[in-house]
């Protein structure tokens, strides 16, 4: 697993879907400190990467699949058992506030560039 906190290249998130699941790359990205883990199985295992290693609070924690092949909307795909957090008012798998989601498509977009 890694954490991104500078910009890499679509062709190195291709790299990382390889290694694992070959057409997305599961990541966690932790919206207050616009960063990115990545590379590990299960969203929960990058999830704990982040507490563990960055400070990472479960409230700033949000499990997305980014497919490199894909453009546009089809970029990231908002869905993980992480996101399910009745006590920060997300019941689903989703990501339900668009407050959130614009945040993950902005720190996606500077971190990932072509």
């Amino acid at each position: 697993m890694r954490v991104i906190r500078e910009p890499i290249t679509i062709d190195e998130l291709k790299k990382i879907a390889e290694e694992r699941f070959g057409d997305l790359v599961k990541g966690v990205i932790d919206v207050r400190q616009e960063i990115i883990a990545v590379g590990g199985e299960l969203h929960a295992d990058e999830e704990v990467f982040l507490t563990e290693h960055c400070e990472s609070k479960r409230e700033d924690v949000w499990g997305i699949n980014l497919y490199p092949d894909m453009t546009g909307e089809d970029f990231v795909e908002f869905d993980s058992m992480i996101n399910l957090k009745p006590a920060f008012g997300n019941r689903s798998r989703g990501v339900e506030s668009k407050d959130i989601q614009e945040k993950i498509r902005k720190i996606v977009t500077r971190l990932v560039r072509e």
